[in-house]
């Protein structure tokens, strides 16, 4: 809560607590970070848009770079945490995959400063010693996913050894995809532009798409362009 401290003389002025000046600084350069990024984002900008002086923002931070990693790592928190969430309860892979999608897009729709961060700048952990980042948050989800396709893997008679391989494409895809749907969001947004997509539809298309692939897999894939000759039965336009 804001204290307040007054003098024998001029008028009583309001002081935040730490955490609640943490928060603010952290939420102001958020915004700034996320429309200009880290190179382009000044502690002034940031000490400007919270009402305070630089050395408010040093004395909470010590660096800019501190206080970017400490977004990274608020916003990295917050995005595993909603797809671990939706991974915890046991279900078909079908609806695992749903709500993963849904997970991640939901994300996007309610942290789209942060998703931004997060996909176009890495934090500086050599001078911070913060490990957050996107792409441990993808490893940390590929994992999760290829424990569950090994057990899919298992059940359809299908090598469990690959399930890293197509965990780390599904993961892949469904992350692409996303930073496709925040784009598509941005441009909607000018003057004369076509709606994006809904959530719900861009998590329709990731899981057609995905799932289709998924139960119509090949025991033994191969590459077509690799055989001689081509059975006559493979012919159609998917192999032309």
């Amino acid at each position: 809560m804001p204290v307040t401290t007054s003098g024998r003389t001029g008028p009583r002025r309001t002081r935040m607590a730490a955490v609640e000046r943490r928060a603010q600084l952290t939420s102001v350069a958020r915004a700034l970070f996320s429309e200009k990024g880290l190179g382009g984002t000044s502690i002034e900008e940031i000490a400007a848009a919270a009402g305070v002086s630089k050395p408010v923002v040093y004395e909470h931070f010590g660096a800019k770079e501190r206080l970017y990693a400490a977004v990274v790592e608020e916003e990295s928190a917050a995005l595993l945490r909603d797809i671990t969430e939706a991974l915890a309860e046991p279900a078909p892979a079908r609806i695992l995959l749903e709500r993963a999608a849904l997970a991640l897009l939901g994300y996007i729709e309610g942290h789209t400063q942060g998703f931004r961060i997060l996909v176009r700048d890495a934090p500086p952990s050599d001078s911070t010693g913060s490990t957050a980042s996107y792409s441990t948050i993808l490893g940390a989800i590929t994992r999760r996913v290829t424990h569950i396709l090994a057990a899919e893997f298992a059940q359809r008679g299908y090598a469990e050894r690959d399930a890293a391989l197509y965990a780390q494409m599904l993961v892949g895809m469904v992350a692409s995809t996303g930073q496709w749907w925040l784009d598509a969001r941005t441009a909607a947004a000018g003057p004369g532009a076509l709606p994006a997509p809904g959530k719900d539809e861009v998590a329709a298309h990731i899981v057609n798409l995905a799932w289709n692939g998924l139960t119509r897999l090949s025991a033994e894939p191969g590459l077509r362009v690799r055989r001689r000759e081509l059975p006559a039965s493979d012919d159609g336009p998917a192999a032309q």
